[in-house]
């Protein structure tokens, strides 16, 4: 492969008139498809194989009009103290504001008012009406919101407390300013790496050019493949990262080969050929995390983690590319000079920048050892003691994940600010925190003998259970067939208990058909999340072993070891799992809460571990094979393991260093959203790349290397003449020159 890709480097130096010509093609291309394609309507949010979903496919069938799975809107009206809701200003009033939302969009179902649902509270303070959607929330658009947002604006101006609950006002949250943060931070992490800015901007440069290219093509396929709006935030956040990621390693090698003296085409060839080997492998890993999402069986997640996945292969091939293309119009700017050099790190003698190592015999001018060689000699010379550190430090951070408990946020959630969370309070204060997510539970009576007995038989079944508050009489379809029927938890939605009841409504539900032949399922917002959390659940661990197990596989062919990949995969077991612990000590116990801008404790949003597992996972392999592809280079090339080690270390600390920096970088800029569910996301990956970055890989990586010593790159002979020979460390680049024995060796370590 390493032979491959030193060609096509050369090849797209050569012609780099050409291959940029492509790539700016395709980015215009993709821009006129994204620009010219329809509009696409977001994608409904369907969770195949649960009961929720089974439910709302059956009420859809029989009791179209119902619109069960449409969105809803929970307008609450709260009158000035002293006053009630029912005084003859106040009823009128709303009354007239229900009207108004009846009439304001055409997607509205029905719009109940509170005088008629008899949704008053006993003290006469608080009320609140109902509004049904025909669409689910992902549906609704703009024009939609602002006609529920500007009646309620409307009667504000009489004097009641009006606020908004329910799914109706969420829209994807913008993150167009964090982005804006992340990159800028990677601009500033670039130069300070580089200490060039022309070799800074590539890796952002190319970067931006692969998201649009993928997020463009994304916008232009949405509609023919019912993407959604959703799809491509994944896509952005992934396509981001690998793309400064990739083209960072491959700039940095270009460097370091025309420090060993080499012509620019030759080291545009060879930088693709090593640290373009890297990448590729970087980019299957990532790939397989991404499109192992479909293992869920959520569709939304499948068609985020393949959209992302793509853009990730864009990034692979612009790095592959485009970056030695555009290293051709840089020339030899992309190296530091002058005393800008010496404030970036270079400025070394002669030597020691032609990649001798710095401070060691024979090294010429015996320049100062990088902070990356001298932290490697520190971890090889204390193995045991730096592993011992870092072991336990992980595990203690891990410890929360005992008392995980996972859910999907609701309203009580949002920041104290919002109109959704008053909405979510005055509730609570009025009717009790149940009110705020009702359990739907739908009767199935077409085998029933009696279908009025049956209803009234799971209503008076229901309302003897705990936790329940109050049950609605049964409402029964035209055709007598299908009962729906409303029930009111005494716990809040994301309540423990508010879960409990829902398995005991189920649990009763075998009984009640042996008795009436009628079946029940439990649906409605809560009960869907409920049931999206266990299905997240469920599908963690077959998940984790798929794509473990397939990138294992793939890093047993890419270092021939059995031992290192092995490593590799529990280290970032060991990651996921402190990171976890800390969302868990952050978000659901409030630990430095008030630091992080929490203002309500929780669940852990249930889509969150499996989240982390495919984005982490693919960012940790990449660290991985970047800095242990430099150490098993050396040890091929005749190294001894413990040098080994610091000669990958001397190469490649630097860059994984400022890579993991960029890319916590831009996931730390989402914690400062105003959606608990982004804020949340945004400090898991964060708090996960540097755990892994600068603990495992920086720490544990090369106490478990010289520990392990030669046995570190053991296979059995049998597997080494099965395994394809990828030659990932270059062995297939090196010249004659390279080889002679009388030639001076330390130029042979690229």
């Amino acid at each position: 492969m390493a032979t491959f890709l030193y060609k096509l480097g050369k090849l797209a130096f050569r012609r780099r008139h050409f291959v940029a010509l492509i790539w700016v093609a395709l980015l215009a291309l993709a821009g006129v498809g994204a620009a010219s394609a329809p509009t696409a309507a977001s994608s409904s949010f369907s969770i195949p194989g649960t009961e929720a979903q089974k439910a709302f496919d059956l009420l859809e069938k029989r009791a179209p009009e119902a619109s069960a799975d449409g969105a809803s809107a929970r307008v609450v009206f709260k009158a000035p103290d002293g006053e009630k809701v029912t005084d003859p200003a106040n009823k009128a009033e709303i009354d007239k504001t229900v009207a108004a939302l009846k009439s304001g969009s055409d997607q509205v179902a029905r719009a109940d008012s509170p005088f008629v649902a008899k949704t008053v509270s006993k003290d006469g303070a608080t009320a609140y009406a109902s509004v049904s959607y025909k669409v689910t929330s992902m549906e609704l658009t703009d024009e939609d919101r602002d006609a529920l947002e500007k009646t309620t604006d409307e009667a504000r101006e009489s004097g009641l407390t009006v606020e908004v609950g329910g799914d109706a006002l969420q829209a994807m949250p913008e993150t167009g300013s964090t982005e804006i943060i992340g990159i800028a931070v990677a601009a500033v992490v670039l130069v300070i790496t580089f200490g060039s800015l022309i070799a800074a901007g590539l890796p952002l440069l190319t970067a931006l050019i692969g998201v649009g290219i993928g997020v463009s093509a994304i916008t232009a396929l949405a509609d023919a493949l019912d993407l959604g709006t959703t799809t491509s935030t994944l896509a952005m956040m992934i396509g981001l990262a690998v793309g400064i990621d990739y083209a960072l390693f491959i700039v940095s090698r270009y460097r370091g080969e025309l420090a060993e003296g080499r012509e620019r085409e030759e080291a545009a060839g060879r930088a693709v050929g090593t640290a373009g080997s890297a990448v590729v492998f970087a980019g299957l890993t990532v790939v397989i995390a991404l499109v192992g999402l479909a293992v869920v069986n959520i569709p939304m997640l499948t068609k985020m983690g393949f959209a992302a996945a793509g853009t990730v292969v864009i990034a692979v091939l612009i790095a592959l590319t485009l970056i030695p293309a555009l290293l051709g119009y840089a020339g030899k700017r992309v190296m530091p000079t002058g005393a800008k050099s010496r404030l970036f790190g270079g400025g070394r003698k002669k030597g020691a920048a032609a990649g001798e190592a710095p401070g060691t015999p024979g090294a010429p001018g015996g320049a100062k050892p990088n902070m990356g060689t001298r932290w490697a000699r520190f971890v090889v010379r204390r193995p045991i003691a730096v592993l011992l550190v870092g072991i336990v430090g992980l595990g203690a951070a891990a410890v929360p994940v005992a008392q995980l408990e996972l859910g999907l946020p609701d309203d009580g959630a949002q920041p104290t600010s919002t109109t959704q969370r008053k909405a979510y309070d005055l509730v609570s204060e009025g009717f009790g925190p149940g009110s705020n997510g009702p359990l739907m539970v739908v009767g199935d009576l077409k085998d029933a003998k009696d279908p009025k007995a049956a209803a009234q038989r799971i209503t008076k079944t229901i309302s003897g259970l705990d936790d329940v508050r109050a049950v609605a009489p049964p409402m029964l379809t035209k055709a007598g067939d299908t009962a729906i029927i409303s029930v009111v938890p005494s716990s809040k939605p994301s309540g423990i208990e508010t879960e409990n009841l829902v398995h005991a409504i189920r649990d009763a539900g075998p009984g009640i058909t042996a008795d009436t032949g009628a079946e029940i399922m439990v649906t409605g917002t809560t009960a869907m999340n409920i049931d999206v959390s266990q299905k997240l659940n469920d599908a963690l661990v077959p998940y984790l072993a798929l794509v473990v197990g397939l990138a294992f596989l793939l890093l047993i062919v890419v270092f021939r070891s059995i031992l290192v990949p092995l490593k590799a995969a529990l280290g970032f077991l060991l990651s996921v799992l402190a990171a976890l612990g800390a969302v868990v000590a952050v978000f659901q116990w409030g630990w430095l809460g008030s630091l992080f801008g929490v203002e309500q404790t929780g669940p852990v949003m249930s889509m969150m571990p499996i989240f982390m597992v495919g984005v982490v996972f693919g960012l940790a392999m990449d660290y991985e094979v970047f800095l242990v592809t430099r150490m098993r280079e050396a040890y091929v090339h005749g190294e001894q393991p413990d040098q080994a080690v610091v000669t990958g270390f001397r190469h490649g600390a630097r860059v994984v260093s400022a890579a993991a920096v960029i890319m916590i970088a831009v996931f730390a800029g989402f914690i400062g959203s105003s959606e608990q569910m982004v804020k949340m996301i945004g400090f898991g990956l964060a708090i996960a790349v540097f755990f892994d970055a600068f603990v495992v890989r920086m720490a544990l990586v090369p106490a478990v290397l010289a520990l392990l010593g030669k046995g570190a790159w053991w296979l059995p002979r049998w597997l080494d003449r099965a395994l394809p020979n990828v030659d990932v460390e270059g062995e297939g680049l090196r010249t004659a020159a390279d080889r002679d024995p009388d030639a001076d060796r330390q130029a042979a370590l690229v």
